[in-house]
Formats: structure tokens, C-alpha cells, sequence
């Protein structure tokens, strides 16, 4: 009798823009804390190497024919991940800030303590490198709104580095993802869509080489108000489809009785 085929079990994925510099610290790091996860790099249109230096480093790669930005690029991973049915996935940066050593954790909470998805928190843990004010403010604010929302405490609601079970990946596979920014705005979609959400410490470095995608005092200036608006945007969506819902269950039972017998 044949046995039927194992499901694969854990995908890193790691959106990756002109990262070759970085590739050859960070996948060997990667390989030795999870040796038996794959890893996928989703190679954002770079114009450097990086497509070529992740393939010979024994990466999977997807090089995307645009450039879509880091939350297009994370959630082909995801679709990636939901297409050769994964049963968990890990979302880390290609640029060495996330630390490969943390991964383990990230992967027990969630496959042990029935999570559906677990957070490395920096401020929980440790940050090695110092952020910009308006990059410090920003995640406080954001932290706050989305614990005020999601009435659970939070420390770090802008972190990417994630571990989550298959079923949230394929529910991100197809969500409105936010093409660029996917942070607080995500984290709290997630929780009114029923899932767990929790928070463990991480260490978190300053990038090794390049221009990180926050780099800029524009892009923080633009990446506050642009947040906000995501945010209100999932909060009303939410519940107003809530109350829909409420209104249809209402409709049904004033029928139903209608229809009933004195």
C-alpha cells in the first residue's frame, strides 16, 4: 500500500528588493535555525542580484515581473504558500534585522500553543539600533490604536516578523492586502476576522547593508496618515459588515416568526 504524500510543513518567506548584499548573511542564518523549513524569496523586480545570489544559496525564488512593493511581494508568498498547502508560515526581512534565531519560538507558539498567529515583538525583546523619532512615534500611536480596537494589549504593531498557521496564510492569500505597508491596519484585520493573535519577544538589528523601505523622512511622514487611514478603513469595513449581518439575522427571525402559528 502506497503511503500518501506528507503535507510540507513550514515556508520562511522573505520579500527581497536589491538585497544581494544581504542574501549571503541572512539565508545560511535562516538554514541553520529552521534546517528543515523551505525557504522562499519573493524578489520584488530588483535590479541587483538578488534572484541570482538566493538561487545559489539554495532558495526558492519567485521574481515578480513589477515591482508591487513589500506587501504585494509578502502576499504572493502567501499565496505561494497556500498553493503547495503549507501548514505554517514564517514572514521575516531579507535585510538581517530579523533575527533567524527567533524563528524556533515564533514556530512553537503558534504549533504548540494553538495561536493563529504570533508576533516578534521588539519592545518585548530588544532592539539593537536606534529608529527616527517620527519612526518611534509612529509605532507608538499605532501600537496604542491597535490595542484600543483589538482590547488586547500591544507592543509592537508594526513588526513583519510573523509565524501563522496555514489557514491564515490562505485567508491573507485572497484578503485586501495592503500593497505597501501591511502593519497595525493587518493585525487588527486579523483579530476581527476570529483569529488569535499574540505577541513574544524578539531581537530585532539594524539592517546590514542597503537603504531600508523606511529610510526616508518623507516615506515616515507619508506611512503615518497613510496607516491611520487603513486603519479607520478595516475598523468601519468590519463593522459594518458586523451590522449587516446583525440586520439579516434579524430579518430572518422576524419572518420566521411571522410565519409561525399563534
Amino acid at each position: 500500500m502506497t503511503s500518501p504524500p506528507t503535507m510540507p510543513s513550514v515556508l520562511v518567506i522573505i520579500p527581497a528588493h536589491n538585497e544581494a548584499e544581504n542574501l549571503p548573511h541572512v539565508l545560511p542564518a535562516v538554514r541553520e535555525a529552521v534546517p528543515d523549513a523551505d525557504i522562499l524569496i519573493i524578489d520584488d523586480h530588483s535590479a541587483d542580484a538578488t534572484s541570482a545570489v538566493a538561487g545559489q544559496l539554495g532558495a526558492t525564488v519567485v521574481r515578480l515581473p513589477n515591482n508591487l512593493g513589500y506587501g504585494g511581494a509578502v502576499q504572493t508568498g502567501f499565496r505561494f504558500g497556500t498553493r503547495h498547502g503549507y501548514a505554517y508560515g514564517v514572514v521575516m526581512d531579507a535585510d538581517g534585522q530579523h533575527d533567524p534565531r527567533n524563528v524556533p519560538d515564533l514556530l512553537a507558539h503558534v504549533q504548540k500553543d494553538g495561536c493563529d498567529v504570533v508576533i516578534g515583538s521588539r519592545f518585548i525583546g530588544e532592539m539593537t539600533y536606534h529608529a527616527s523619532w517620527v519612526r518611534r512615534l509612529g509605532m507608538r500611536m499605532f501600537a496604542a490604536i491597535a490595542g484600543y480596537l483589538t482590547r488586547r494589549p500591544v507592543t509592537d504593531a508594526t513588526s513583519g516578523f510573523q509565524a501563522m498557521t496555514g489557514e491564515v496564510m490562505g485567508f491573507l492569500a485572497t484578503e485586501d492586502y495592503p500593497s505597501d505597508y501591511p502593519d497595525a491596519d493587518t493585525l487588527i484585520m486579523l483579530h476581527y476576522a476570529g483569529f488569535c493573535v499574540q505577541e513574544v519577544p524578539v531581537t530585532m538589528h539594524e539592517r546590514i547593508s542597503g537603504v531600508s523601505m523606511h529610510g526616508s523622512i518623507f516615506k515616515n511622514l507619508y506611512y503615518i496618515p497613510k496607516m491611520l487611514l487603513s486603519m479607520a478603513i478595516v475598523y468601519f469595513r468590519y463593522h459594518t459588515l458586523a451590522g449587516a449581518q446583525r440586520n439579516a439575522t434579524r430579518h430572518f427571525d422576524d419572518q420566521r416568526e411571522e410565519k409561525s402559528p399563534a
